[in-house]
């Protein structure tokens, strides 16, 4: 990635102790002529290995909210960089050589189940010989925004603090947009694509949020935007509490609502609808996410490693406004929609709708 582009926390966490730890990473493709969504989910558990939860997966959200998933149980077959965004996770192959980084014509050579992703690449393949059901996929990426101001250091998502282990866990949007261009097989469908609208982020730690939500979506009706908001309950040294944020990528500038600089609050139902608001000292946002779909359950990392704790939708709709505070009344700078928009909820403690203090 351009360095002017590389967020902190890009590289890889484990510090080698054999402490509970996991670390997951995000990356999606959007592709807006047929509505389609592709989500890969790649995560470790205790790498140190020979614990109850030692080993990897990936995980594959598809079109119209379809699932694929598939476990890494060697942990000596993972690989990550401690200094940039590159991973990789090899299931069967051919080759004897400590795990690392492929030309993409090797990788797709010589592993036959794996995959490898850096911040301008993703490639894989995947099979669950149980039901047949299968992805292949080989895409570039070309970063636009990283999580920041363009030709401006980029920022840590939860502050400077998120560089000690204060905050668990940890949350790092890797990059907030990008252009994606190449293919995916899904069940023997092939999707070819150019300059698609790409995501990605990640999460890592040793302790696990109790409940969470997140609204994210860089596929809008009529111009290039890139919004990410999210909030849950998660460990500050010895308590918990609940925090939102919400980032704007627009028009080459960043706007940031986080606790530090804003009053940010929620009102997220346990399922169909979130909405969220934020105001600072120079500007203020408000965006409601609806789904009238059921959602998809996802695996996500706990105390007990990955289970199903989450649902998902990559098919949502989101209507933001983005206003500028000025002397008289707020003035409407931004409106937008979109379609395409993913929506989450996780965590327990879901009966009723949570509302921000």
């Amino acid at each position: 990635m351009q360095n002017s582009l590389q967020t902190p926390h890009s590289g890889y966490h484990w510090d080698g102790s054999n402490q509970r730890f996991f670390e997951g990473w995000y990356y999606r493709v959007t592709l807006p002529d047929c509505g389609h969504t592709f989500a890969f989910m790649y995560s470790i558990d205790d790498p140190i290995g020979g614990k109850p939860q030692s080993g990897g997966a990936a995980q594959i959200l598809g079109p119209e909210d379809s699932y694929l998933c598939r476990t890494f149980p060697d942990v000596n077959k993972f690989w990550a960089s401690r200094d940039v965004l590159a991973l990789g996770h090899w299931g069967k192959t051919d080759l004897s050589t400590k795990p690392a980084y492929l030309p993409s014509n090797q990788f797709q050579l010589y592993v036959q189940e794996g995959y490898q992703a850096t911040a301008t690449l993703n490639q894989g393949f995947l099979q669950d010989p149980g039901t047949g059901a299968s992805a292949r996929w080989e895409y570039q990426i070309q970063p636009v925004y990283g999580w920041g101001n363009q030709n401006q250091p980029q920022q840590s998502t939860a502050g400077w603090l998120s560089s000690f282990p204060i905050f668990e866990p940890g949350w790092q949007i890797l990059m907030a947009h990008g252009l994606a261009t190449g293919w995916i097989e899904w069940n023997g469908d092939r999707y070819d694509f150019t300059n698609a609208p790409a995501y990605s982020e990640k999460n890592w730690g040793r302790a696990f949020p109790q409940k969470w939500f997140w609204v994210n979506c860089n596929s809008f009706d009529h111009e290039p935007i890139a919004l990410t908001a999210g909030g849950g309950r998660r460990g500050v040294l010895w308590w918990m509490e609940s925090v939102a944020m919400i980032g704007l990528h627009c028009r080459g500038k960043f706007y940031e609502f986080v606790p530090w600089n804003s009053k940010v609050s929620w009102n997220i139902q346990p399922w169909g609808s979130w909405q969220l608001q934020a105001r600072n000292e120079h500007f203020e946002i408000e965006l409601t996410g609806t789904s009238d779909r059921s959602g998809t359950p996802l695996r996500a990392p706990t105390e007990n490693g990955l289970v199903f704790c989450c649902r998902d939708t990559m098919n949502g709709e989101l209507s933001l406004e983005l206003r500028e505070l000025c002397t008289s009344k707020p003035k409407t700078i931004l409106k937008a929609h979109s379609s395409l928009c993913g929506l989450e909820t996780g965590g327990t403690s879901w009966e009723e709708t949570w509302r921000s203090a």
